[in-house]
């Protein structure tokens, strides 16, 4: 049985006097859900591999599906750093809870909002927003994942629709989705993006089993045999790679944020354990390695935090680049990943149980250290950027 949640955010530099008092309410509203609402189940879901239905409900009602949409389609009309808070909460409790909210916000409302027709923005937002309908984003296909341009789902032109044959997989909320914004590639070889909802004919979406990581998404894969899409539901605003690219951008983001949020509880959760947890006569913490350990998972939380913030801030003036994204989100898995590690091996053989959360995050953070953008193909982004050169080729 999961302790009682008593999370308290590690503020080293004093970050929260750069945050406004509507951020901190908004974090502190998103921090209080997930202490009554998630903590106490999350670890049961996890365990038995099933997904917590009724927290889509919940997030809806919470403001946490497009908060900066705006508000005329459902939205919450907020910035982004309050998006970046939200995120973080919502991972601080499990990475699989953010990520059926970046899912909705980032990869199904950002694409129908910033290229979808007015008339889809209004069938399909304010559903999305409130939690009445689940969404899902197909992209990453069985043998195209880090190069989508090679995707092999097509369309054919069939007079006022299109006939849609292929298949997604690792989709995110696919088994639950109402609906799902898809890329594929037309008879000229662009990419198109088209929403496709339930019960359409000739759509399924098998659910994928076996993992040992995100346990508590739901995972699965999107597949099209001959599947009749009207041409109302393509999205008209833009065509090739930069549509679902863009929606990336955005999702990178609030995983940039959602990972330091795992990373904190992880540190919390061996700080804690350090002070109470007594060998050789005096508390672990008292001993220099686990001192060590612990400076370094704050250190690095710290500078994670600062990124976020000055990311937000860019993102907020519209100054933002994919590049800095990509840096900010390849940064926080990686800290992330190397604080649950640390923090699995102070808990000891505690570490291994399902009374602590630690290695249920270190679990998660395999699936968010390479879902969206590898942690590698991130470094050659940066590397790309800096020195001109395309190591992808």
């Amino acid at each position: 049985m999961a302790q009682q949640d008593l999370f308290q955010s590690p503020d080293y530099f004093n970050v929260d006097e750069l945050l406004t008092d509507e951020h901190k309410l908004i974090r502190e509203t998103v921090r209080n859900y997930v202490k009554k609402e998630i903590s106490p189940i999350i670890e049961d879901y996890a365990q038995r591999a099933a997904f917590p239905q009724q927290i889509v409900k919940q997030l809806g009602e919470l403001g946490c599906f497009g908060p900066t949409v705006p508000v005329e389609y459902g939205g919450g009309g907020l910035d982004y750093i309050s998006y970046g808070l939200m995120m973080q909460e919502l991972e601080r409790g499990d990475s699989g809870v953010r990520s059926t909210a970046s899912v909705q916000g980032s990869l199904v409302m950002f694409p129908i909002f910033a290229y979808g027709s007015e008339e889809q923005k209004k069938k399909y937002l304010p559903k999305l927003a409130s939690g009445e309908w689940l969404g899902c984003f197909g992209l990453t296909e069985p043998n195209h994942g880090s190069d989508p341009g090679s995707m092999e789902t097509r369309f054919t032109d069939a007079g006022d629709h299109v006939i849609l044959n292929g298949s997604k997989m690792w989709i995110s909320n696919a088994p639950y989705a109402h609906v799902a914004v898809v890329w594929a590639k037309g008879e000229d070889g662009v990419v198109r993006g088209m929403i496709l909802e339930r019960g359409m004919e000739g759509f399924s979406t098998p659910e994928t089993h076996g993992k040992w990581s995100l346990r508590a998404s739901a995972t699965g894969e999107l597949v099209f045999d001959n599947v009749k899409v009207p041409k109302e539901n393509i999205l008209p605003g833009v065509k090739g790679l930069k549509g679902p690219l863009s929606c990336l951008t955005k999702a990178r983001y609030g995983i940039a944020w959602g990972a330091v949020g795992a990373a904190m509880d992880c540190y919390y959760t061996a700080l804690k354990y350090s002070q109470e947890r007594t060998q050789f006569g005096k508390p672990i913490g008292a001993f220099q390695i686990q001192q060590k350990k612990l400076a370094e998972m704050v250190t690095e939380i710290t500078k994670a935090q600062l990124l976020n913030w000055r990311l937000g801030v860019l993102m907020n003036e519209n100054k933002v680049t994919p590049q800095q994204v990509s840096m900010a989100k390849r940064n926080a898995c990686e800290i992330a990943t190397n604080i649950a590690r640390d923090a699995r091996q102070m808990l000891g053989g505690m570490g291994i149980t399902g009374e602590f959360s630690v290695m249920r995050h270190m679990m998660n953070l395999e699936s968010v250290i390479t879902y969206e953008g590898t942690h590698d193909i991130h470094l050659l982004i940066t590397g790309l950027d800096v020195t001109g050169f395309n190591a992808f080729k």
